[in-house]
């Protein structure tokens, strides 16, 4: 069967998962290498793992140990002599410097071949040595000597019980950590938090999921009950908050300011710290207000008028558009660009007592429209652009909460608000077995898919033989689709369990839209009209007088109760009713006409047994009379002449990607000079100026080309596509080559013949000369020619130039007689 391939997003954002901050949601008994794996397989592509300690080094090395004897070196006056029991049996020597030292302590001690960390310069490592002339064994540290503080006054001394010889990183609790970096592409927003990550795990090892319980949420008053109003439930369809009161400002607990500094972030205070850590757990960015700044003691979510001025928490002033969403006190001021950033002045701050905290669901459009203008990334923004889930507003908040409670000792002062008008369902999305085998291109049991589904959360229900309604939960915003249904089977079930074929094919769901012939001739017209050409509309009845005039190879068709002689017959020919036109406008001193009309032309001939067959086709007429362009004093204008209606059928056959056509020369009833346009042996159709016989019979006194195309070869030949090569890495090189030649030999054999004798090099062949008269011989003409070479795989050498351009001139010289002039 044949591997798929998926194609959603290409751009992505680096997003830090931390290994042990996962397990707290998920047992994981792999390695990180393994973990990473097994992400990289469901989408989540680990680009890099890198390992986190909390003090760098990890104290690897070190050791508690126990000062047994000091005494002063006899060589050095501030030196100390200590032997040092670092439990492996024999006690330790090793010279100090400390004036702190004492027999007795506890310190720690680090042993030969310990590399230590300082909190100032550069790493170095421990080595037995002698110090005047004293043998020591390792070094007694001081804090800033191996990363724990600033102070360098003595040596650490322990208040502990613990054995000797007890790792230093155990006792100081020396927290270690592997944290993925993953290429989170913008359609998964579910996985921008570690429960994202851990439900993927969850799906593709088969295990289950501990979210952190919010049962003991508890009010314990209802004090500061702020009341809320949203007056944009259209741009914030869900909004939930809570008061708290009595919280005491301080320093995080060293597991929170760990967790947080594992993912790049810098430790600000213990509400702060909460917030950031619950955006980081759930995918659920939260705001925290001090309510001793809340004006009026009110919030309304609400626009304010375009201009109004807001100093955001950078301390910078922006200037806010009508769109900008904000939430605003009861006086009105804005404290916060929802979803995107918070004010200055409503921010918690060390003399914060009391927090109103909000969690809400904003619409992702307004969130990308304001973060755009005011150039803010922030992490929230992020998250809210993308899509996050509508449903946990009001968990999430319950979680801060009860930490703030416990970790800021605060209580909680009011009841959950939460307003959410109008619930946002789930997503039903009718899946059927024949795509998802199709798709996938491999037979997967249904058993098989519907667990994967279930661990997915994707609940499945109206199950037939042919399919079944997937029900899709809110925060999975990027499955809209049948395939991508079929993509999250596939993830999970494992893209490197689906075997190659040994033919490569693809497949699809959606099918191809029927060619519309309307929509063509719109792209036509729209290609003909940007480039000067003015439609028109004309009768397809013409004047019973212009019946059978031109050779066309059938007869005409007349009307039997006609009205009038000038609307006697169908038309046979695009060229008169165009030629009508023409003079109308000529004699109303519009000389300069660039026309083009779709219709249909009529006819009729013998068919068996005496009976006539009728027939219609559908053609488009260009009409080019006059001058090129409107006279003005940058560019000369010129008569119309064939080039420049050729010019407007080749851009046609452009637009319906109609390549591979010949030209042949011709001399008919209709044109004095002109070509025929042939794909294959089909013609579609004729260019050239129109005889003047024809043209003096509507009076007019200028020179018309016309060009007649068949719509429905146009149509059916037509190949709309869009070709992507890569831009050639090796430079071009031109050669020019003047040739004289028999007058009848066209450009057209000369490039054949050309092509033919140099399949790859040449890229373009153009003639920029053309000459016939005194000065060569009579019968002749003279091109000049301008040849472009190209290698794709190398730059031209000098050989190689001159050898291609000696085969060419051998055989316009050998097949067509040509004189090489130099």
């Amino acid at each position: 069967m044949n591997k798929p391939v998926f194609l959603r997003s290409l751009f992505f954002q680096f997003m830090k998962i931390s290994y042990r901050w996962l397990q707290q949601y998920i047992t994981i008994s792999e390695t990180p290498e393994e973990t990473g794996q097994t992400l990289t397989s469901t989408g989540l592509e680990v680009e890099h793992i890198e390992s986190f300690e909390t003090v760098k080094g990890g104290l690897k090395g070190l050791v508690v140990g126990e000062v047994l004897t000091c005494v002063k070196h006899p060589n050095a006056d501030k030196l100390s002599i200590t032997t040092v029991d670092v439990g492996a049996g024999n006690p330790s020597q090793i010279v100090c410097g400390a004036p702190n030292v004492a027999a007795g302590q506890k310190v720690v001690v680090a042993l030969p071949g310990t590399t230590v960390y300082p909190t100032k310069g550069e790493p170095f490592t421990i080595k037995s040595a002698k110090i005047r002339g004293e043998q020591s064994e390792g070094m007694i540290c001081s804090e800033d000597e191996i990363g724990l503080g600033e102070s360098h006054a003595g040596i650490m001394v322990l208040d502990t019980s613990k054995k000797n010889g007890t790792l230093a990183s155990d006792f100081f609790e020396i927290e270690s950590d592997y944290v993925f970096e993953i290429g989170l592409t913008p359609n998964r927003a579910d996985a921008a938090s570690h429960i994202g990550v851990a439900r993927d795990l969850k799906a593709a090892k088969k295990r289950s999921l501990q979210f952190p319980s919010v049962e003991n949420f508890k009010v314990s008053n209802t004090k500061l009950t702020i009341p809320v109003t949203v007056e944009e439930p259209e741009m914030c369809p869900r909004f939930s908050g809570v008061s708290i009161a009595n919280v005491k400002i301080k320093e995080s607990p060293e597991w929170l300011k760990n967790r947080l500094r594992s993912i790049g972030l810098t430790p600000i205070n213990n509400v702060v710290d909460i917030t950031n850590f619950v955006c980081h757990e759930l995918g659920q960015p939260l705001h925290a207000y001090d309510i001793n700044e809340i004006g009026g003691k009110k919030i309304i979510v609400k626009n304010l008028p375009a201009g109004t001025p807001f100093v955001t928490l950078d301390g910078k002033e922006r200037k806010l558009t009508a769109t900008d969403l904000m939430v605003c006190d009861g006086e009105g001021k804005g404290m916060c660009m929802g979803g995107i950033f918070g004010g200055l002045g409503s921010g918690i701050s060390e003399k914060t007592k009391d927090v109103f905290l909000e969690g809400a669901y904003w619409t992702p459009s307004g969130i990308r429209k304001t973060a755009l203008y005011h150039g803010l990334k922030t992490d929230a923004s992020f998250r809210f652009e993308r899509g996050t889930d509508v449903t946990q507003t009001a968990y999430a908040v319950k979680r801060a909460a009860m930490m703030i409670v416990d970790l800021a000792d605060g209580e909680i002062a009011s009841e959950l608000v939460d307003i959410y008008p109008v619930k946002i369902e789930n997503k039903s999305i009718e899946v059927k077995f024949k795509n998802i085998d199709r798709l996938i291109g491999k037979k997967i049991p249904h058993e098989e898919f519907f667990s994967i589904l279930e661990r997915l959360e994707i609940k499945t229900s109206n199950k037939t033989e042919n399919g079944f309604t997937a029900s899709v939960p809110t925060y999975r915003v990027d499955v809209l689709l049948e395939a991508d249904i079929i993509e999250e089977i596939l993830r999970i079930y494992g893209f490197n369990n689906i075997e190659l074929s040994e033919n490569v094919s693809a497949d699809y769901l959606a099918s191809f839209p029927e060619k519309d012939i309307t929509k063509f001739k719109k792209a036509l017209g729209a290609r003909l009209a940007a480039n000067g050409f003015y439609e028109i509309l004309t009768n397809s009845l013409t004047n019973i007088s212009n019946k059978n005039k031109l050779k066309t190879g059938s007869e005409a068709v007349e009307i039997l109760n006609k009205l009038s002689e000038e609307q006697g017959i169908l038309r046979q020919t695009m060229l008169f009713s165009g030629l009508e036109v023409c003079a109308h406008n000529i004699n109303r001193k519009q000389k300069d006409l660039k026309l083009f009309e779709f219709g249909k032309v009529y006819g009729k001939t013998s068919g068996n047994e005496g009976l006539k067959n009728y027939f219609e086709e559908e053609r488009l007429a260009i009409y080019l009379t006059g001058n090129n362009e409107t006279e003005n004093w940058q560019n000369k204008t010129h008569s119309v002449n064939f080039y420049d209606i050729a010019q407007g059928v080749t851009q046609i056959l452009e637009t319906a990607s109609i390549e591979k056509t010949k030209q042949e020369q011709l001399s008919d009833s209709v044109f004095e000079y002109g070509i025929k346009i042939l794909r294959g042996n089909k013609e579609i159709g004729r260019v050239g100026k129109v005889k003047n016989v024809w043209v003096k019979e509507f009076g007019i006194k200028q020179e018309v080309f016309f060009a007649d195309l068949a719509m429905d070869l146009l149509f059916q030949s037509a190949n709309p596509k869009f070709v992507v090569q890569e831009v050639p890495k090796f430079p071009a090189v031109r050669r020019d080559l003047s040739l004289v030649l028999d007058n009848h030999v066209k450009f057209a054999e000369i490039e054949t013949l050309a092509r033919t004798t140099e399949q790859r090099l040449i890229k373009e062949i153009i003639a920029f000369d053309v000459y016939e008269g005194e000065k060569i011989q009579q019968g002749k003409k003279a091109y000049a020619l301008g040849f472009t070479l190209q290698d794709e795989n190398k730059t031209l050498t000098d050989e190689e130039i001159e050898k291609t351009m000696t085969r060419l001139m051998s055989a316009f010289e050998g097949k067509m007689g040509a004189v090489i002039r130099k």
